[in-house]
C-alpha cells in the first residue's frame, strides 16, 4: 500500500509509543452535576491524555470525532492552526495512533477536515486503520451561500472521513424515519394493515444477480410475465401468499401492471441509510453553530464550531445509548453536548484554559436542561455530569521507574494494561487485580494489605501467597508483582506463579 512520506516521517510514526504516561487528576471544586456519572472532562495536550487513558479505555470507545485543526488561522489562539503540512502531518500521526487504540473492534472515527489537508488525512488514516476499514468521505455543506468575492471557486463545504475499526464487526445504523417518508404511504383501498407504498415485483439486474424470469397468473386471471431485462423479486410461492393476502395492487382500475404493497406497519422506525452528502437543511451550517455557541457564551471566540444537528448525526449513525464518545479536539463542547444531551457517556479533551473557561461552562448549562440546539429534537431535559481532570506528573521516570507518589490504583492499572493489553476494570483496593486468559495478575505495593512497615505486605511469602489464592479462589498460574520474593525459584515454579520485581520488571511503556 502506498504511504505517505514527509521530514519527520521516522520519529513521528515511533512519537505515540514515547509518550510518557501520566496521571489524570481529578479536580473535584469543576466536577459538574453528578460527578458519579461516568462522563470526563480533560484539561491538557491531548497527546498526553489520551496516552493517560489507555490502560482504562484501551478498545471501548464506540465512537470518535475529532475536528483537527485544519492548517487555515482559523482555530483557537492556542493551536497553530498554520502549519507547514509536515508539521501538521507530524501532529495527527502518533494522535490518530492511540486513537486507533481506544477504538471498539465495533466501533468508528469520524474526521472533519477541509481539502487543505483532506487528501494527506486520507492516506495517513489508510495507513493506520487499514484502507479496507475506510467507510466514507461525507461531505458537509456548511455554508448555504455563495461567496461572490472568491478569487477561485467558493468554498462551501467540508469533508468527515469515516472509519471503522474494524469493517467487518461494524455498520452504521439507519437514519430514523421522518414524516415526509411515512407521508407517501396511504392506503386508499382501507386494507387491514394500514397505509402502504406500491413497489415494483421486479428489479433490474444483469449478469450473475439475475433471477430466472417466470410467468405467474394472479388470482384475478391477470397474467404476468417479468419484463424483459429484469429479474423477479419474489419467487412463485411469495407471490401466491401475497395474493392471497390482498397484498397486491393493480391500479385503481384494477387493469395496471401489478405492484406489491409494502405496508407502513412492517417497515422498522428506521428510515434509509444515510447519504454521503449532507446538507445544510438536514444537519446544519456554521452560522447555525456559531449561533448556538454565542447564546450559551457571547464571548467564545472559537470562530469554526460545528452545529449540533451535525454531531447528532454522526452520533446517531455511530452509537447507542449509553455508548462511550470521545473528542479529544472538544474546542466549544459541541460534541459532549450533544452526546450528553442524546444519553450517551462521553471523554472530551481540550487543552489550554479553554477547558475550564469554555467548555464547562457549556456542560454546566446542559445539565441544568439548556434548550437550545438538538435539545428539543432528543427531548433534552437537563441531568446527569461529569468530573474533571488535569494532567498530572509521569507514572515513570525517565529511567523507567516507578515515580515518587505514585498510588496503588494507578500502578494497578498500569500492570493490568502492560500485561493483558486490556483496560483495567478490577478493584482498586485489593491486590489480585484480576484473571485474563487463565492467568491471575496481583500487585503488592503500597502497603496495599494494610501493613504500612517498611516493605510491609510488599513481599512475597508462602503465606501470603496462600491468603492471595484463598481470598480469590484461584488456584491457577499467576503472576505477581512486588518488591522482592521469600520464595525460592523451585517453590515458584511449583506453585505456578511468575514473580516479577517492582520497580524493575514493570514497563513503563
Amino acid at each position: 500500500m502506498p504511504i505517505l512520506d514527509w521530514m519527520t516521517r521516522g520519529e513521528d510514526v515511533r512519537a505515540a509509543a514515547a509518550v510518557p504516561y501520566r496521571l489524570l487528576e481529578a479536580v473535584p471544586m469543576l466536577d459538574g452535576g453528578d460527578a458519579d456519572a461516568a462522563n470526563m472532562l480533560i484539561q491538557g495536550d491531548n497527546l498526553d491524555a489520551l496516552k493517560a487513558l489507555l490502560p482504562y479505555y484501551k478498545g471501548a470507545v464506540k465512537c470518535i470525532y475529532i475536528d483537527p485543526p485544519y492548517n487555515t488561522r482559523s482555530a483557537f489562539e492556542h493551536y497553530d492552526d498554520n502549519l507547514e503540512h509536515s508539521q501538521w502531518l507530524a501532529m495527527i500521526y502518533p494522535r490518530l495512533v492511540l486513537l486507533r487504540e481506544l477504538l471498539a473492534e465495533d466501533g468508528s472515527i469520524w474526521v472533519s477536515i477541509d481539502d487543505n489537508e483532506g487528501h494527506y488525512l486520507k492516506v495517513v488514516m489508510d495507513e493506520v486503520f487499514g484502507r479496507r476499514n475506510f467507510v466514507g468521505s461525507a461531505i458537509w455543506q456548511k455554508k448555504y451561500t455563495v461567496a461572490n468575492d472568491a478569487t477561485w471557486l467558493s468554498d462551501n463545504h467540508d469533508h468527515i472521513m469515516i472509519y471503522a475499526a474494524n469493517k467487518v464487526s461494524w455498520r452504521p445504523r439507519r437514519l430514523p424515519r421522518s414524516e415526509e417518508m411515512n407521508a407517501r404511504y396511504r392506503n386508499p383501498d382501507n386494507h387491514p394493515k394500514g397505509p402502504w407504498k406500491a413497489t415494483p415485483l421486479y428489479a433490474k439486474r444483469s449478469g450473475s444477480e439475475r433471477e430466472k424470469a417466470f410467468t405467474f397468473t394472479f388470482k384475478n386471471g391477470f397474467v404476468w410475465t417479468t419484463p424483459p431485462g429484469a429479474s423477479p423479486r419474489f419467487p412463485a410461492q411469495s407471490l401466491e401468499r401475497m395474493d392471497a393476502n390482498d397484498e397486491i395492487w393493480f391500479g385503481a382500475d384494477g387493469k395496471a401492471q401489478p405492484s406489491r404493497k409494502t405496508f407502513l406497519s412492517d417497515l422498522s422506525a428506521d428510515g434509509p441509510p444515510s447519504p454521503t452528502v449532507w446538507l445544510h437543511s438536514d444537519v446544519g451550517h456554521n452560522h447555525e453553530a456559531r449561533d448556538e455557541v454565542k447564546r450559551i457564551s457571547p464571548e467564545d471566540p472559537f470562530t469554526t464550531p460545528k452545529p449540533e444537528r451535525l454531531l447528532q448525526r454522526i452520533i446517531h449513525l455511530a452509537t447507542l445509548p449509553g455508548d462511550l464518545v470521545l473528542d479529544s479536539f472538544l474546542g466549544s463542547g459541541t460534541t459532549a453536548a450533544v452526546a450528553h444531551k442524546m444519553g450517551r457517556r462521553w471523554i472530551g479533551i481540550e487543552m489550554g484554559d479553554h477547558a475550564e473557561t469554555h467548555c464547562k461552562p457549556r456542560l454546566d448549562k446542559v445539565i441544568a436542561g439548556e434548550q437550545g440546539g438538538v435539545s428539543e429534537a432528543v427531548g433534552w431535559t437537563g441531568g446527569g455530569g461529569y468530573r474533571y481532570y488535569r494532567l498530572g506528573a509521569p507514572v515513570f521516570e525517565a529511567d523507567g521507574h516507578i515515580a515518587d507518589g505514585i498510588r496503588f490504583a494507578t500502578l494497578a492499572a498500569h500492570i493490568w494494561f502492560s500485561e493483558t493489553g486490556t483496560p483495567f476494570t478490577g478493584a482498586a483496593y485489593t491486590p489480585m487485580l484480576g484473571v485474563h486468559d487463565g492467568m491471575a495478575y496481583a500487585l503488592l505495593y503500597n502497603g496495599i494489605l494494610g501493613d504500612r512497615s517498611v516493605s510491609g505486605g510488599n513481599v512475597l511469602t508462602a503465606a501470603l501467597l496462600e491468603r492471595l489464592r484463598a481470598e480469590s479462589g484461584w488456584n491457577g498460574p499467576m503472576t505477581v508483582y512486588g518488591e522482592w520474593s521469600k520464595l525460592g525459584a523451585a517453590r515458584l515454579a511449583e506453585a505456578q506463579v511468575v514473580f516479577k520485581q517492582t520497580p524493575y520488571d514493570v514497563k513503563a511503556r
